[in-house]
């Protein structure tokens, strides 16, 4: 990428189960750019804790674990269990982590992987989608496009609630929304990158909002961020 044209950053953050990770999947199929879902590098570090028998909280345990994360290890099923994404929060909020992950994070936005690794010629995707709870303020604070998707907590914890039925896992809706609501407070309290809208981003309320009404708001936006760069 040196030299030639720097991609364009789609930057989509928000809280948990907020909608905020298919909006971001759909804008990446529908214009053929990267995509990154930061989350899963937490998700990872949890995990890897998780299975040495360490506690997340463990500031110097998590930073290792940081450390040893590799892009290839984002699709295991495993990183989708409630235990991760609680360990995921806590680790979330210990700021060496968050240095560690930053710079693969940085990496990501300003040297995009090639859409098909191994074909003759590729070339680097021309923009990319990264999707997190503080891409717009602190990862890509100059991303061309910033989108904060959020939902109320109870429709959240309904979302997540019924995921994790449809997943066969036995769960009650009362213990998820309180996981939800310590998740939210751990997040938009911690003192390292909290989460809190942009000042420049788009806002969008999917309580009631569905998912086509948010993906088309978000794409007039992109659309013309994209012309106005042309």
């Amino acid at each position: 990428m040196t030299g030639g044209p720097k991609p364009f950053v789609i930057a989509v953050d928000g809280p948990s189960a907020a909608g905020k990770g298919t909006l971001a999947r759909r804008l990446d199929a529908h214009y053929g750019f990267a995509f990154l879902d930061t989350g899963l590098l937490y998700r990872a570090v949890g995990l890897r804790l998780l299975r040495a028998g360490q506690d997340p909280a463990d500031a110097a345990a998590a930073a290792a674990a940081a450390a040893q994360v590799t892009p290839a290890e984002l699709g295991a099923p495993a990183l989708r269990g409630e235990d991760v994404a609680q360990a995921a929060s806590k680790v979330a909020a210990i700021p060496a982590v968050r240095q560690v992950l930053l710079r693969l994070q940085r990496e990501f936005a300003t040297h995009p992987p090639v859409l098909v690794p191994g074909l003759a010629g590729g070339k680097p995707a021309p923009g990319i989608v990264i999707d997190g709870r503080d891409i717009g303020t602190v990862v890509c604070p100059a991303a061309d496009v910033k989108i904060f998707v959020t939902a109320s907590p109870e429709e959240r914890a309904r979302r997540r609630h019924k995921e994790l039925l449809d997943r066969g896992e036995n769960a009650i809706y009362a213990r998820v929304l309180q996981d939800m609501k310590d998740r939210d407070s751990r997040d938009s309290g911690r003192a390292v990158s909290p989460l809190v809208p942009a000042a420049d981003a788009l806002v969008i309320d999917s309580t009631a909002l569905d998912a086509d009404a948010a993906f088309a708001a978000a794409v007039a936006l992109v659309d013309e961020r994209r012309r106005r760069k042309a």
